[in-house]
């Protein structure tokens, strides 16, 4: 029998309760890629992920639900592995550059780099500046390029067979102390719980998925 991804999008679910049962080294190690892997504007990539894989590395997450939203707390303690997503505050010169001597690194401007490299530095620059200079709104659509990262989390880890809590519920504040992102450029958004759902505990498998009809929220033209 064929399966397709849409397969996956239609039974994935958020999971609200865990079993005591970690992720393999080989699964994780797909879950790094499909974090590395995600597309972002411009390839900007402007993002950063704390992973939480110790007990002690959960509780420290769990820090940020503790005292706003201790409903979040069994999840990020019985998960097998939390992951924080943070974006970049400011995109500079010297971040522009990192990403372009990486795409070099990595063979983007074979063909021809002297004038491939600076025609990719250029756009780049462009929309980064009009966001960050003319819009003025560089925080947020970094941030909207991480949602864009989660977006193709969250279905890639179900084609592994992996459940995951997309969690806003969290004060962002402790997470940035707590890891001192701040301090390295970024700004925690949420974090996601990744581990296997308990059956018995997670009402929310059993319920029937629900969203708006086709009719509804496409106009075909």
């Amino acid at each position: 029998m064929t399966i397709h991804i849409t397969d996956f999008a239609r039974k994935r679910h958020t999971a609200k309760a865990y079993l005591p049962r970690r992720i393999s080294d080989g699964d994780m190690a797909r879950v790094r890629d499909l974090l590395r892997f995600s597309p972002s504007s411009t390839n900007l990539q402007p993002w950063h992920f704390v992973i939480a894989e110790t007990e002690e590395g959960k509780a420290r997450v769990a820090k940020a639900a503790a005292e706003k939203f201790p409903f979040n707390v069994d999840s990020i303690k019985n998960a097998s592995h939390v992951i924080v997503f943070a974006s970049r505050v400011e995109a500079d010169e010297t971040y522009l550059r990192k990403v372009l001597d990486q795409e070099e690194a990595d063979g983007r401007f074979a063909g021809n780099p002297d004038e491939f490299k600076p025609a990719m530095h250029n756009g780049r620059s462009m929309f980064v500046d009009i966001h960050q200079s003319q819009i003025g709104d560089g925080p947020s659509w970094m941030a909207h390029q991480v949602y864009l990262n989660l977006g193709q989390f969250l279905l890639g880890v179900a084609t592994l067979g992996i459940d995951a809590t997309p969690m806003e519920g969290i004060d962002t504040a402790v997470l940035d102390a707590e890891f001192g992102l701040r301090d390295q450029g970024y700004a925690s958004l949420f974090v996601v719980p990744i581990g296997y759902a308990d059956p018995q505990a997670d009402y929310n498998a059993a319920l029937p998925k629900s969203r708006l009809t086709e009719a509804e929220i496409i106009t075909r033209v």
